[in-house]
């Protein structure tokens, strides 16, 4: 699903190695914590998944695509294999949360016959069926969080990537969602969480690899997790 293999990132404009010879594989149907100080690699780890950044060294495959020479051609397949969460949601705030949703199946080309049986149905699974006609500015910060989830998840991705989903939403919410991405991964979605809330994973006994300088420095099992941070 995921492997990386001796990859470095140096940053040409001022020399800064953000990654330094990371090597790890996360397979299909993991759920994996990221964690890390702000500085530590983490935002570089996700750029190179997703095909933002390019390593300087090594080689990365994802989804079975080799990403270090990918054409540019075939990055939106690649993507299109993700679901992206955001922090800030990224929400549009002139449609209504199913024209939010619809819009990620637009953009790939689906049937509007195919969106209006999928986005009820999502909307759904993440307690949004009620909302389908609500504006961001009408919902709660962690209802928008479940908004930008049901958008990551309409396109049926092989791999959810959520990039601090819990950074602007309460505590509380902050669990919820967590717990919503949890019962997705056990539908068989890939799900990697990057996140600074080392009480937050404590509470949900995952896979948990912490970076620091660039470096892998632990890379725990579910058992020993709550150990390691």
């Amino acid at each position: 699903m995921i492997e990386f293999r001796n990859v470095s990132k140096v940053y040409t404009s001022n020399q800064a190695h953000a990654l330094d010879e990371v090597s790890l594989s996360i397979d299909k149907g993991e759920f994996v914590f990221i964690v890390g100080a702000s500085g530590a690699g983490k935002s570089t780890f996700l750029k190179l998944i997703m095909h933002e950044e390019t390593p300087t060294s090594g080689k990365i495959i994802v989804n079975g695509m080799h990403l270090e020479n990918l054409k540019r051609r075939k990055v939106p397949y690649l993507r299109r294999t993700m679901g992206i969460v955001f922090q800030d949601f990224r929400l549009i705030s002139k449609m209504t949360v199913y024209e939010n949703v619809a819009f990620a199946m637009r953009c790939i080309g689906k049937k509007n016959s195919t969106i209006k049986k999928r986005v009820p149905y999502i909307l759904d699974l993440v307690g949004l069926g009620n909302k389908a006609n609500d504006h961001p500015s009408e919902l709660s910060g962690g209802e928008q969080q479940r908004v930008s989830l049901a958008r990551a998840l309409v396109n049926n991705p092989e791999l959810i990537i959520a990039d601090e989903p819990t950074g602007n939403i309460d505590p509380e919410m902050s669990y919820e969602i967590i717990e919503l991405l949890s019962e997705i991964n056990k539908r068989g979605t890939t799900v990697l969480v990057v996140t600074h809330e080392h009480d937050l994973v404590q509470s949900f006994g995952k896979r948990v690899i912490r970076i620091d300088g660039g470096k892998v420095i632990s890379d725990t099992g579910a058992i020993e997790s709550t150990v390691a941070i």
